[in-house]
């Protein structure tokens, strides 16, 4: 078995057993593809059912030399996947890659703004622009939804049930689940739609989607990413933010003030209640420093 059939296999694997999303796959992919690369620059020939631990351990310690840990764990963990399936598939008795220990990596927790920060970035839009009233409505949306860039470009007109107070978003693996949405956010979404959405010119094939560009076409995740970026610069926030900061902060607001882990969980999309704990270590250290400061022990 060649290596290219074998990738192609597994992402076809993985994107019609799995359910996994194009760019999950994609990032599998490319792990694999440093392997084959660096089995080429060897010339060696060997193929995916006689690749030993031993040639997996080399490559593993050839590319430490490039990266940082969490790489490092990224690849060893995408390549057990590989050979699990191929395992899975009766092409192998062994997963060569099983012994061989992921390098031991921090936590890094998410970087979060405060609510007056988010007020800030939002008050630095210029609504006297014409895309102003759509940056605020897709901000608003961001925060108080918890979405991932991708599924805010990808949230449809037919996909916002706001007599109920929701909104029906397609999330990873197409996995499909409903967020309550506030008046206050469907005030300024309606607002978008009505004075700037209404008059512009959509084409065919993007006449679901709610938030466009000004060609009437769906924005793209760059774009977003520049948006922010931008509002951020002038409202004078320093961090490093992104549109995924918008999530971690829906998130561990809604902790901060008292809301089920699993609540939590649903709304963010979470197969794993695990990758939800994450935000628990954020609200800890926000206790420890209430204990340190107001607990007649908590100081020297």
């Amino acid at each position: 078995m060649k290596w290219e059939t074998a990738i192609t296999n597994y992402k076809n694997y993985l994107r019609i057993e799995r359910g996994l999303s194009d760019n999950t796959i994609d990032n599998y992919a490319r792990d694999l593809k440093k392997l084959t690369r660096y089995l080429e620059q060897l010339e060696n020939s060997i193929n995916p059912l006689q690749i030993t631990r031993e040639d997996l351990q080399e490559f593993i310690y050839t590319i430490a030399k490039e990266v940082q840990a969490r790489s490092q764990a990224r690849v060893i963990s995408g390549l057990k996947g590989f050979f699990n399936y191929l395992v899975f598939e009766d092409y192998r008795t062994d997963n060569p890659i099983d012994l061989i220990e992921s390098p031991k990596i921090g936590r890094k927790l998410p970087d979060t703004l405060s609510e007056e920060e988010i007020d800030a970035l939002i008050d630095a839009i210029d609504l006297g622009k014409p895309q102003g009233e759509r940056n605020r409505a897709m901000l608003e949306t961001l925060y108080s939804c918890g979405l991932r860039v991708t599924e805010l470009i990808s949230l449809k007109l037919s996909d916002l049930y706001f007599e109920e107070g929701f909104i029906n978003v397609v999330g990873k693996g197409d996995k499909q689940r409903f967020v309550p949405i506030s008046e206050h956010t469907q005030k300024y979404i309606n607002i978008y739609r009505n004075e700037l959405r209404n008059h512009i010119d959509v084409k065919p094939e993007h006449v679901d989607i709610l938030f466009l560009n000004r060609r009437g076409r769906q924005l793209t995740r760059a774009m977003i990413f520049t948006i922010i970026k931008d509002l951020a610069v002038k409202a004078g926030i320093k961090k490093n933010i992104s549109p995924h900061t918008f999530r971690h902060s829906f998130a561990t607001h809604l902790l901060q003030n008292g809301a089920d882990l699993r609540s939590i969980q649903q709304m963010l999309g979470h197969e794993s209640i695990t990758t939800t704990e994450i935000y628990m270590h954020v609200d800890r250290n926000d206790l420890a420093r209430e204990m340190a400061k107001f607990h007649p022990r908590g100081k020297e």
